[in-house]
């Protein structure tokens, strides 16, 4: 399908932020969608109360993406939003967390409106942020981190640079925090090490976060490779690195339920 050659649109695409999977954390704009929406095409980590609020009348597609496991191609499913556009009024392409963070929402947007599509965006929670909150785990505080860097730790081929700045990171932020980053969790702590944080780091391991279901793992860099292990700990989780997660054992007495 020609994308520059679309002409006629009878909807619009809304790109709707789902949160991080705790229904209570999707906004009212994005609810109101759902419940409203002609087709939802949804990703895979979207949990089953949000998708629970889908108009039962909707075409409901499940475009969802995980590692070593992809429903479409980036490709096909802009190709079926701009299709789904032409004949209905209202297309939700539902994304876990916030699109525009880590959600490839960028790319989706720039190529609706390159088939002159009309798009909006409607921001959700970012699992980044939810998740360390969920756990007991602040992201700044007076004492102890004032900076908080987000980064990706799984890297698109052909990116245009070869890997994330590692080094940079290390040095600019007190607290980081990664997304996606467990399967390159042993090279992403070999290069902080080399930049020069100490083994005794303080990392906290969010799976399944703002869930009912939702576990933690709180180490050190020089140890939690040897954690993960033996706990069999697996994504999808966030990694949280910095003198915050020493917080967790505080806080999370107190912390959310999903």
């Amino acid at each position: 399908m020609n994308l520059e050659k679309i002409k006629s649109v009878v909807g619009k695409v809304y790109l709707v932020g789902a949160g991080p999977g705790d229904p209570g954390l999707m906004t009212l704009k994005g609810k109101v969608l759902l419940e409203t929406a002609d087709v939802v095409i949804y990703d895979a980590l979207v949990s089953e109360g949000i998708l629970a609020m889908i108009n039962p009348h909707a075409e409901k597609i499940n475009a969802g993406k995980r590692r070593g496991r992809h429903s479409l191609p980036q490709n096909q499913t802009t190709e079926l939003l701009v299709e789904k556009a032409q004949d209905n009024a209202i297309v939700v392409r539902l994304k876990g967390g916030d699109p525009f963070v880590f959600g490839r929402g960028g790319e989706e947007m720039e190529d609706l409106l390159k088939a002159a599509i009309p798009v909006e965006i409607v921001p959700g929670i970012t699992s980044g942020i939810a998740a360390a909150a969920y756990a007991g785990i602040p992201l700044t505080h007076r004492l102890y981190s004032s900076s908080v860097t987000f980064v990706t730790g799984h890297e698109s081929v052909g990116k245009y640079r070869p890997a994330v700045d590692w080094s940079s990171v290390a040095k600019g932020s007190e607290t980081i925090v990664i997304y996606m980053g467990i399967h390159n969790l042993p090279n992403i702590i070999q290069e902080l090490l080399k930049a020069g944080l100490s083994v005794d780091t303080p990392i906290g391991l969010i799976r399944w976060g703002t869930r009912p279901e939702q576990q933690e793992l709180i180490g050190k860099l020089g140890t939690i490779m040897e954690q993960i292990e033996k706990t069999g700990f697996e994504a999808p989780a966030i990694v949280v690195i910095g003198a915050v997660v020493n917080l967790h054992s505080v806080l999370s007495r107190s912390k959310v339920k999903g």
